[in-house]
């Protein structure tokens, strides 16, 4: 692997990380945005810090994770690979996530609360599953 392509695959390894970290974070200040009252200072708090990490931190960080993948499959010539096939519907599914997430963040912002602090913990793990799977896929390459 020529130096320029280790450059691109340590981009896309840190974008991975910083756009997991808004993942993970950002459902758990919903599972305490949940329990606040409408209108609170801690809930117009929590309406910031959830927007500022979604806008400047997770949403650019996917898109740079998206387009370093997708820059290191075409220069490798992985797209035939199953292992790649397996590890992209895991991507779909973890851009599935973000999508849900930040249509949560628009719900608080506008004071619409139709979830539980239950439910956020529950899809707080969604992307822990996904994360895993798509680790394990892009390491072992298993087929």
């Amino acid at each position: 692997m020529t130096s320029g392509l280790l450059w691109l695959k340590a981009l896309h390894i840190v974008a991975f990380a910083a756009w997991m970290a808004g993942m993970w974070y950002l459902p758990r200040l919903m599972v305490y945005h949940a329990d606040t009252s409408t209108g609170s200072p801690v809930s117009e708090t929590f309406k910031v810090m959830e927007r500022r990490l979604l806008k400047a931190i997770t949403t650019p960080a996917m898109l740079v994770t998206v387009a370093a993948g997708a820059w290191l499959a075409t220069a490798q010539a992985q797209w035939r690979d199953g292992w790649l096939h397996a590890k992209l519907a895991l991507v779909l599914a973890m851009l599935a996530t973000h999508g849900l997430l930040a249509r949560h963040v628009r719900e608080f912002a506008a004071d619409r609360r139709d979830r539980s602090a239950r439910y956020f913990r529950i899809l707080n793990e969604v992307p822990t599953v996904l994360f895993i799977g798509i680790v394990v896929l892009a390491v072992l390459k298993p087929f």
